[in-house]
């Protein structure tokens, strides 16, 4: 993982996922806080769709160790490397983050249907499996909560978050719906 991306597999790396299309938000607070995320010596995998990604860019070339892609094919090289995961909150990301049992900051988009992100964080953050930052919150707290989760002990958030995963989940839908 580390030489597919060109990091250094000894420094703690941040994973940022926006989903095909980007997460403005998010993209902009690690946009501000990519100096901070240097000086604490933190390596950054930074998916920011096709929008952001030359924007993105510019500024990772000020610094080393960020690689930034409008796309991440090799998710599962992303999440090997990956101590933290800083996502928004949608039913497959959160999936996936639990099935892998990665610490996660979660950002609900706050336009989506009904709010289902926010609840869907919320059910994690009540089991200790994930940490939330509200969308209009991200500029203010975002890196100064990524700095604190990855300089703390993940592991009661990882192991919490694997512990709600569904890895049969399609199994046991397909047996619901035959028993119906």
């Amino acid at each position: 993982a580390a030489a597919h991306f060109h990091l250094d597999p000894a420094l703690k790396t941040i994973l940022i996922i926006g989903g095909s299309q980007g997460a403005r938000t998010i993209n902009q607070g690690i946009l501000a806080g990519l100096d901070r995320l240097k000086e604490a010596g933190i390596q950054v995998i930074w998916q920011t769709g096709i929008a952001f990604e030359s924007t993105a860019k510019q500024a990772a070339a000020r610094h080393t160790n960020i690689y930034v892609s409008a796309f991440i094919y090799e998710m599962d090289l992303a999440y090997a490397m990956a101590n933290l995961v800083i996502s928004r909150a949608g039913a497959s990301s959160v999936s996936e983050i639990c099935l892998i049992g990665k610490a996660s900051i979660l950002v609900p988009l706050p336009s989506a249907a009904e709010d289902h992100q926010t609840e869907n964080a919320k059910s994690l953050v009540a089991q200790n499996a994930a940490i939330l930052v509200r969308d209009a919150d991200v500029k203010e707290n975002l890196i100064a909560e990524a700095l604190k989760a990855i300089q703390s002990d993940l592991s009661i958030i990882e192991k919490n978050s694997l512990g709600l995963a569904k890895p049969n989940a399609a199994h046991e839908i397909a047996l619901s719906i035959l028993q119906a």
